[in-house]
């Protein structure tokens, strides 16, 4: 497999304070690859530099084989970006939308036309075309903007908490046209607080905390590691959490105790890794 992304010892430093600090992965192409971190770890500020729009203060970034400093360009039309935050002009419609992106790439015509059919249909917005953004709801909005970023048929996609604030049902489906774009081969970075939303997409995961990797594996290399087994106990109105290799030795000690009041044991997650790891959990 060739590298997609790949960071070199980058950092990041605001008045003399560095935000992201010494960071190194590399995400193969094709891969689905999830990075986590509290409020303030350092996420943004990665996305940022590896979209273009935050210079590295040091370190080497290449995305697809450019580097993010001297070939920004190149950069820009290999990849595609869906933000947190709604980007789309709601003053226009859903076409306009497209077909300003569109032009914006370069994209000449006929194919421009070809492309905006082909997403929109897609993502399932081809009967809203004429409508004005500002009249479709928050989940087809986001398949408005994952459409638009896949309009210059970029190679890596980024994705920053692209279900935050959904209901249920649109968080479902927006996973799966995600997990069908990447059966297809795309490469994609995803941002999420969501955690069962890493465990269901991602290939592997990385976590960051004070502008470092302090973890880096598939969910089950993390539970290898950690424990896959799990005791709880409730003191009050925390919980006291203790990993063990297997859910069957977490149970061997639950038989053990004399008094099991308040103790329950399950199979660890990744939120159970998260919170060991950082101390707290996502906010």
């Amino acid at each position: 497999m060739s590298v997609a992304v790949s960071l070199e010892n980058v950092r990041k430093v605001y008045n003399k304070i560095p935000v992201v600090n010494d960071l190194s992965f590399t995400i193969e192409a094709g891969e689905m690859f999830g990075l986590l971190g509290p409020n303030g770890a350092g996420k943004s500020t990665t996305i940022r530099m590896l979209t273009t729009l935050t210079k590295p203060s040091s370190g080497h970034i290449e995305i697809a084989g450019y580097d993010v400093r001297r070939q920004s360009l190149q950069v820009k039309q290999c990849i595609g970006v869906v933000l947190q935050q709604t980007s789309i002009d709601t003053d226009l419609s859903v076409w306009e939308n497209m077909e300003f992106h569109g032009r914006m790439h370069h994209i000449p015509n006929p194919k421009r036309q070809q492309l905006i059919k082909q997403w929109l249909d897609y993502v399932e917005l081809t009967d809203r075309r004429d409508d004005l953004a500002k009249t479709l709801s928050g989940g087809m909005k986001r398949r408005l903007q994952i459409a638009r970023a896949l309009l210059h048929e970029p190679q890596i996609l980024f994705l920053d908490e692209p279900t935050v604030g959904l209901d249920p049902q649109t968080r479902r489906r927006l996973w799966e046209i995600i997990l069908d774009l990447n059966k297809q081969g795309m490469t994609m970075l995803l941002t999420t607080h969501y955690m069962d939303e890493v465990e269901y997409l991602c290939d592997r995961i990385g976590i960051m905390d004070g502008g470092k990797l302090i973890q880096l594996g598939t969910l089950a290399q993390l539970r290898q590691q950690y424990g896959e087994g799990l005791v709880m106990k409730q003191i009050d109105e925390r919980w006291e959490y203790k990993f063990f290799p297997t859910l069957a030795e977490a149970n061997v000690y639950l038989d053990r105790q004399s008094d099991k009041t308040g103790m329950m044991v399950r199979p660890s997650n990744l939120e159970d890794i998260f919170v060991e790891l950082t101390g707290r959990q996502l906010d």
